[in-house]
């Protein structure tokens, strides 16, 4: 048997609708007002039907409503079909907000919810919608309830950064046929597994166990700037070294680029003389600091923690490290294959 409704209504908001009540000309909205009222007063949804004239389910529906969207949901009857009121403009004004955070707009939280974005939305278009309907315009905006990465703000100007950007594309784009460039980066493949969101059932959590002591193993790769080669070398620890034999991994080409970040084994004493000692071959171009975006071999990474390191049952780092390799000698197979395709088309 489904459980009995009860709706308990505070001094102030029983005062409130009982004004509302007698001041409106809306004779639905005060029959909706006086259904909420007898709930309050312990009436079940049979008695008030018989009082109010109406169908026990009208009763039942108009005390949902309440219960989920409080006094708005009394004033329009037709709250569920708020797409009416949807158009072009309320949808790029939810999508102009949703990229915001709850904090610019003056609220304290930090994340948002489908209740704050439907106030907000209303406080700045006057479009009052359900938290149904909000959900369906999240939908056709695309919005999804995602994790945000964490980032440093580069100290340069954005004048100064776009400015190296653009010299770094001009520098690799259309390279002579005896030149390759490559996105270069490395990444830390700990044991201890990473997690992340992943499917279970309703009322119960996937548990993850992890080896308790962490060890830790190193990649350093390079992608090429179009996706058609992988090159990468491991490492038990992170240091010039690691670079250095990723640099003599590098195809037999007349000249290479590697696009890459700032971090010290990058520019340290052994690696610059290590590049000085093949005379001009090896070419770095440091990204402007904290620009990860533009290091395109940062969203491949993402692709092998989401595949081997995430969430992994691997007990040790030797079997680890194979799961990492394995991935990576299939993606670059798979990039050689599809480059051979686009150079035969």
């Amino acid at each position: 048997m489904a459980a009995r409704i009860v709706i308990n209504l505070r001094k102030k908001v029983r005062r409130f609708l009982e004004r509302e009540r007698n001041e409106t000309n809306d004779a639905q909205y005060r029959n909706r007002i006086q259904i909420v009222l007898l709930y309050a007063d312990g009436w079940g949804a049979t008695e008030i039907s018989r009082a109010l004239g109406c169908v026990p389910s009208t009763a039942i529906d108009v005390a949902h409503r309440f219960l989920i969207h409080d006094i708005s949901g009394l004033r329009d009857g037709r709250i569920e079909n708020g797409l009416a009121k949807v158009d072009e403009d309320s949808l790029q004004a939810l999508a102009e907000i949703v990229e915001k955070s709850p904090q610019d707009f003056g609220y304290s939280r930090p994340t948002w919810t489908r209740e704050l974005l439907a106030k907000v939305l209303f406080e700045k278009t006057r479009v009052e919608v359900s938290i149904r309907t909000l959900g369906r315009m999240l939908r056709r905006i695309d919005a999804r309830l995602g994790q945000p990465k964490p980032t440093v703000k580069c100290p340069w100007s954005k004048w100064k950064k776009t400015r190296k950007i653009n010299k770094i594309k001009k520098a690799v784009e259309n390279l002579p046929p005896d030149e390759v460039a490559y996105f270069e980066d490395e990444i830390d493949v700990h044991l201890n597994p990473k997690i992340g969101p992943d499917w279970m059932l309703k009322g119960q959590q996937k548990e993850v166990e992890t080896p308790g002591q962490n060890k830790k193993e190193y990649v350093a790769g390079a992608m090429s700037t179009d996706r058609s080669d992988l090159i990468w070398v491991t490492s038990t620890s992170k240091s010039s070294n690691l670079f250095i034999e990723l640099l003599k991994a590098n195809p037999t080409a007349k000249k290479i680029h590697l696009v890459l970040d700032n971090y010290i084994i990058h520019k340290s004493k052994i690696t610059q003389r290590f590049i000085e000692s093949l005379k001009g071959r090896i070419v770095l171009h440091f990204l402007p600091p904290y620009s990860p975006d533009h290091n395109k071999i940062e969203r491949f990474w993402r692709e092998l923690h989401a595949n081997v390191t995430r969430n992994h049952k691997c007990k040790t780092m030797d079997e680890l490290m194979d799961n990492v390799v394995k991935f990576l000698q299939e993606q670059r197979t798979k990039m050689r294959r599809e480059a051979r395709k686009l150079k035969a088309a």
